[in-house]
């Protein structure tokens, strides 16, 4: 019956198969040293160069197989099956790798050496409305660092703006690759994957989230929460 559903749903998923183009990295706005001391550069570098790319391949090369697995589906429930299965996992790899995409390109985006603001407290309508919600952004901070210690395994924290709530401020925590969608609008991504501290940190990834404060980019998170 399953694939008998999807049998009959292969024709309207080939547009949309059709129009997914390939991701590349994004070019980033400073050198992988110039976040130090807080992120050292060997971790940016790698960072960037392995672990960012590398959901740049998978999501890329998901996203053509299912494309092509896609044409194989003839309608017959018996055939399909086999087809059928290979394309819900590959559904999953490409909401895992394009989560993964996804959140590094708001992760770098977000990040800022001093010389380029990186650390300034935010200001206009953001830092109103973080005053009237949470005191500070002291408060802020630590309300998103406790999601982020409170992450079991590898995950994410973004401060958040609800479109459904009047455009309050919210910090959520999401879970492996998981991104925020829908009405909230990311302000601010914060990785708390291993490979985003180990290389400095060790074990000490409280020490990590306490650091990346100081070259977070409110200036990027002004335009989102304005957008």
């Amino acid at each position: 019956m399953f694939a008998k559903r999807i049998a009959q749903k292969a024709p309207s998923m080939a547009p949309l198969m059709a129009k997914r183009t390939k991701v590349t990295l994004p070019d980033l706005k400073w050198d992988f040293g110039a976040l130090e001391p807080h992120i050292a550069a060997k971790i940016n570098e790698v960072h960037y160069t392995k672990h960012h790319q590398t959901y740049v391949n998978g999501f890329n090369a998901a996203s053509e197989q299912f494309g092509e697995l896609e044409c194989k589906i003839t309608g017959d429930p018996k055939q399909d099956v086999a087809v059928v299965k290979q394309l819900v996992a590959l559904q999953q790899n490409i909401k895992f790798h394009g989560g993964g995409f996804t959140n590094h390109c708001l992760f770098w985006e977000n990040l800022a050496p001093s010389s380029q603001g990186g650390g300034e407290a935010p200001s206009g309508a953001l830092a109103k409305q973080i005053e009237s919600q949470f005191g500070s952004l002291d408060n802020l901070i630590s309300q998103t660092n406790a999601k982020l210690a409170g992450i079991q395994g590898s995950g994410w924290a973004f401060i958040v703006k609800n479109a459904e709530n009047g455009g309050q401020i919210e910090v959520v925590q999401t879970y492996n690759q998981d991104t925020v969608t829908g009405p909230l609008k990311p302000l601010v991504a914060i990785d708390a994957w291993e490979h985003a501290y180990y290389l400095q940190y060790q074990n000490r990834k409280a020490d990590y989230f306490k650091a990346i404060w100081n070259v977070i980019n409110w200036k990027e998170a002004e335009k989102r929460f304005d957008a």
